[in-house]
């Protein structure tokens, strides 16, 4: 006997600010659905799930939840007044005696049920809401990007949860891997229209650019129709004005077909210009440590960072990624040890906490008051990578229309905070990029975008995200901090780091990724007149490491005398000569820096 549905909405119409955010819109919700709610920043997600869970009313159609259906929802900003305790929020729905489920979730979830709630940061008030809505465990449970403010072992520990449940749920995330993981249908919302596919996620973007493909296809021969038949109208209509009337109103009609069909948003129109170039060598640390009020955060660490490296830094919430990444920038000075910066240093900050973000600010005012983005006499200008531009066309770029513009910072979804703060860091030129927390509530087709950039800028970036999907497209190196102190670097993205640790092969991912960032320590040094190489081999290992500073040494010369703007006029056979000296010496560096490594490797593999 086929079960009733949990959840139905039929013929939902909603509007919202004049404009219609949904229109006739029907789904089904059945036992067991795993359901990933997917769709623009801004397409009505959040909304839509509102509706779901019977917080918001529709304008027309109808919601049915079946008898005896428990529907529970996990807020984006939880309403706790009057509960003392995160604990007491988290447990006030549950039967006495069943308390223990908070303090299960809130184990998973790292969040303590004891926290006050007037002191409580927004992400613990989330944790709180999410843990509520585990404990409970409701037939159908909504959860609006549960995975923000959760750190990775948190989000696994939910992963596993979810995996192991039987009850049904629908999700809106922007972290892909957790999508993939757990989604078995996918429900689209694109331009007010809702559309099922029974596949997960992993499927998602072949359906997406297949459905739009067909879209085009179609608009496409609407155009040819609507052209084919204008021209009848202009050469002979004035020849058949009484028998072809109705024709005349056929074109009309496929010209208001035309004109009715909603565009595609397009993607933000981001660009990140990198400045002048770093010297080779961007960032050395050399045993750095840190202790705050007795507890260790960081034990004697050694890192070498090199221009246009990706460097990614992973762990729990509060092991103390975001003081390490603030050391190795010079915010925070280490309790021993030095760190030493390269040469024409020009950062560039996404600040985890939005901090850069005034509330009661406009748009328009946050712009235009950035001291870096200020346009001396033009207070409709901001200077955009050296070029002035409107300040509404800049914002336009960023997916803000103008009536946003007025608008203050606090109005803003936290997708568009993150695509605010980005239109402020992609305004300047930079070197490195220091992103903390970038992916938070960017949408998936915002996120590629930013990937792709990230992939052509030419400067170095660091990197603090729990987004695993994130890291594996752009980290080239990780740096694992597991608690007590303790900092380990592995080549790769969050899918290396997790395939070399999980082989228990340390060493080996240590000493590749030493070589890559170039941090040729005195150990390998070592290593190598122990192993098997041959006489020449074991001393070409020892002077490589003296020719590659060298080689760096001089590339950095030649980089400061070429950045002279006049040289190719004033002295060209000097500006020719020092073109192709850099030529050749970064030709030798990067067959010197193999040569290292495959010294290195075959050292080690011997010993």
């Amino acid at each position: 006997m086929a079960r009733a549905p949990l959840l139905q909405l039929s013929d939902i119409s909603l509007t919202f600010g004049g404009a219609p955010l949904f229109s006739e819109l029907s789904l089904v919700v059945q036992p067991g659905d795993r359901v990933a709610l997917v769709g623009r920043n801004g397409s009505g997600k959040s909304t839509l799930m509102k509706v779901m869970a019977g917080l918001v009313e529709p304008d027309r159609g109808t919601r049915v939840v079946s008898p005896g259906v428990s529907v529970g929802y996990m807020e984006q900003e939880p309403a706790m007044a009057g509960y003392a305790t995160l604990g007491d929020f988290a447990a006030s729905a549950l039967a006495p005696g069943e308390e223990y489920r908070v303090e299960m979730a809130g184990e998973g979830l790292k969040f303590d049920p004891a926290g006050a709630v007037a002191t409580a940061s927004g992400g613990e008030r989330r944790r709180a809401a999410l843990a509520k809505l585990m404990a409970e465990a409701p037939e159908l449970m909504l959860l609006d990007e549960p995975t923000n403010h959760l750190d990775i072992e948190a989000i696994g520990w939910l992963e596993e949860q979810l995996k192991a449940t039987r009850k049904g749920f629908v999700l809106i995330s922007h972290d892909r891997a957790f999508l993939r993981e757990l989604s078995r249908a996918t429900l689209w919302i694109d331009r007010g229209m809702t559309r099922r596919q029974e596949r997960g996620f992993a499927h998602f973007e072949e359906w997406r650019d297949k459905v739009w493909d067909e879209e085009d296809q179609q608009r496409h021969k609407l155009d040819r129709k609507i052209k084919a038949e204008a021209r009848w109208a202009v050469e002979g209509i004035s020849a058949r004005r009484k028998r072809n009337q109705g024709r005349v109103r056929a074109l009309q009609a496929l010209r208001e077909e035309r004109k009715s069909q909603i565009k595609r948003q397009g993607t933000a129109a981001m660009a990140l210009e990198s400045g002048p170039n770093s010297g080779r060598k961007v960032i050395e640390a050399v045993d750095i440590s840190k202790a705050y009020e007795g507890k260790l955060i960081l034990r004697p660490f050694n890192l070498r960072i090199m221009r246009g490296e990706r460097v990614a830094f992973v762990g729990p919430n509060g092991v103390g990624k975001t003081t390490l990444l603030k050391m190795l920038m010079g915010e925070v000075m280490p309790d021993s040890g030095t760190v030493t910066h390269g040469t024409n240093l020009v950062p560039a900050v996404f600040d985890q906490a939005r901090a850069r973000l005034e509330p009661e600010m406009t748009l328009w005012d946050s712009l235009t008051g950035d001291a870096d983005m200020r346009v001396s006499g033009q207070a409709d200008q901001v200077l955009v990578r050296g070029q002035p531009r409107h300040v509404v066309g800049y914002l336009k770029d960023f997916l803000f229309d103008e009536r946003q513009a007025r608008a203050p910072v606090k109005s803003l979804s936290g997708g568009e905070k993150a695509r605010l703060l980005l239109a402020k860091l992609m305004a300047r030129e930079s070197n490195v990029l220091v992103l903390d927390e970038p992916t938070n509530d960017l949408d998936i087709e915002t996120l590629d975008l930013l990937q792709e950039l990230l992939d052509d800028y030419s400067g170095t970036v660091l990197l603090v995200s729990h987004d695993r999907d994130f890291l594996d497209r752009v980290a080239t190196t990780t740096i694992a901090m597991e608690g007590d102190g303790r900092a380990t670097v592995y080549a790769g993205g969050w899918s290396d780091y997790r395939a070399q640790r999980g082989t228990g092969d340390v060493a080996n991912a240590t000493d590749k990724n030493t070589a890559k960032s170039r941090n040729r320590n005195a150990n390998l040094k070592q290593e190598s007149k122990a192993s098997k190489l041959s006489f020449t081999e074991a001393h070409r290992l020892e002077e490589l490491p003296g020719q590659i500073e060298r080689l760096e040494a001089e590339i950095a010369k030649l980089e400061q005398l070429l950045a002279d703007p006049d040289l190719y006029s004033r002295e060209p056979v000097k500006f020719r000569r020092a073109t192709e000296a850099l030529t050749a010496r970064q030709t030798a560096l990067a067959e010197a820096e193999e040569e290292w490594l495959s010294l290195a490797e075959k050292a080690e593999e011997a010993g």
